[in-house]
């Protein structure tokens, strides 16, 4: 099977687990890999544009899995973000799918996210796969434009498109915010988030790379949308308890009024990020579960142990 994005930290995670299962693995960079897993065939494919040719990835594969994209960032200084986005995220994959299609390839799973529904839920009404997506920034909109062009090539040439929606996915090795966080924890920084009573869906790593591996040939995953997360929702302040216990640090959290954070958010400019911590975002993980009869292989806190046992090893 070929695996794009592989350097990245879903795909390099999911290169590991399909070796470690016995599975033949071609696994594509955009640069040479620093850390290639060795039993993996690496084949390095160099900026990705609607002009690469995917043939020599695809000889003898019978199941794509596309982590490869345009990341989402705070800051994006494309001049013309949707492009930029575009070009990537829709662009590629359909040139991707189209090939994978003529030669032969019988599934293609499709990393997407979360972000193709929409940035917040309101209280007791999570996302699901089947409503109507309503993307709010250019890089959900580039994520849903390419299930849409997915869609379309499976219905063109009989390949089989499964797309997964994960939410923030963290593990060993993430970065972000999620990683900040544990920094601030880590060394007992006073935070005001200690009434916060939003719910957030998270998934672990593993769980994420489970979940990929379980619609590698499931008859039912065919053409469904999966949403992707650990099955229990957290408040940010539940979040930061969890991961000063799994650091063995209490968490030093102020109880200040979230209207408070949001007017101080508006001040510094960081609207986006007291968005991320105030807000709420859920998926509903029924459809998931249901479809594929699979549940989260790891609990929240330990996912979060897995995660700040690498963060203490290299902070």
């Amino acid at each position: 099977m070929l695996v794009t994005g592989a350097g990245g930290f879903v795909g390099s995670a999911l290169v590991r687990r399909l070796v470690e299962d016995g599975r033949e693995v071609m696994a594509t960079y955009r640069t040479p890999p620093i850390e290639p897993v060795p039993q993996a065939t690496q084949l390095v494919i160099g900026e990705l544009t609607e002009q690469t040719d995917w043939t020599a990835a695809l000889q003898g594969v019978e199941v794509v899995v596309h982590c490869a994209a345009r990341v989402h960032v705070m800051k994006d200084t494309a001049e013309d973000p949707l492009a930029a986005f575009r070009a990537v995220n829709v662009d590629v994959t359909r040139r991707l799918a189209e090939q994978a299609a003529q030669q032969g390839v019988r599934r293609f799973v499709y990393l997407s996210s979360v972000k193709a529904n929409g940035e917040e839920t309101a209280p007791g009404r999570p996302f699901t796969g089947q409503e109507e997506p309503r993307p709010v920034d250019p890089y959900g909109q580039s994520k849903l434009e390419a299930e849409y062009a997915l869609q379309k090539v499976a219905a063109q040439t009989g390949l089989e498109v499964v797309i997964i929606r994960p939410v923030l996915v963290y593990g060993p090795g993430v970065k972000a915010n999620f990683r900040t966080m544990m920094k601030w924890l880590s060394r007992g920084w006073p935070l005001p988030l200690g009434a916060v009573h939003n719910r957030r869906s998270l998934v672990a790593l593993d769980n994420l790379v489970d979940l990929i591996v379980r619609c590698l040939a499931h008859p039912a995953a065919t053409g469904q949308v999966f949403m992707a997360s650990d099955g229990e929702d957290l408040s940010s302040t539940e979040l930061l308890r969890r991961i000063g216990s799994a650091l063995d640090r209490r968490a030093i959290l102020l109880p200040v009024p979230v209207g408070v954070l949001a007017m101080a958010a508006r001040a510094l400019g960081k609207q986006a990020i007291a968005q991320r911590l105030c807000g709420s975002l859920q998926v509903d993980l029924r459809h998931t579960c249901e479809t594929l009869g699979w549940q989260p292989p790891l609990s929240v806190d330990e996912g979060l142990r897995r995660a700040t046992a690498e963060f203490r090893k290299s902070d």
